[in-house]
Order: structure tokens, then C-alpha cells, then sequence
């Protein structure tokens, strides 16, 4: 499943290091943020029950690499 979210982040580097965060969370197949955009879509693995905490867990990993960064879950 393939989800896109919306998100807010101040520089191209920083939606790097948000990006990697992300694509490394548990349950996460792949992702892809655009600083031009503001968005992240976001791949799950196929045995992923429950989205919303596995995105839950991606924000917090943003969160220790960009901690003024918002997810719009």
C-alpha cells in the first residue's frame, strides 16, 4: 500500500535526513519526500496491519534528526 502525506520542513537537506528516517522506520518498503512539494509518499510492506502507527514510529525518527519538522498524518 502507498500512502502521500503532506509535510513541513524548512530546507532541501533537512527533507533529506527526514526522507532516510523514514525509508528506515519498521514496516516502511520506501519513501520518497519533496522538498519542492512538501510531500512524502510512502510505501509499506506488504504485512503492515496498522499504517498509522508505523507512521506514528516514522515521525518520531524525524523528529531526532529534524526535531522542528511536522508529518500531517
Amino acid at each position: 500500500m502507498k500512502k502521500t502525506y503532506k509535510v513541513d520542513v524548512d530546507c532541501a537537506a533537512c527533507a533529506e535526513k527526514m526522507q532516510e528516517a523514514i525509508k528506515n522506520t519498521k514496516g516502511v518498503k520506501d519513501a520518497t519526500l519533496s522538498f519542492m512539494t512538501l510531500k512524502c509518499k510512502v510505501e509499506f510492506e506488504d504485512d503492515v496491519t496498522d499504517i498509522d502507527a508505523v507512521m506514528q514510529e516514522a515521525r518520531k525518527n524525524c523528529k531526532k534528526v529534524e526535531d522542528d519538522m511536522e508529518i500531517y498524518l
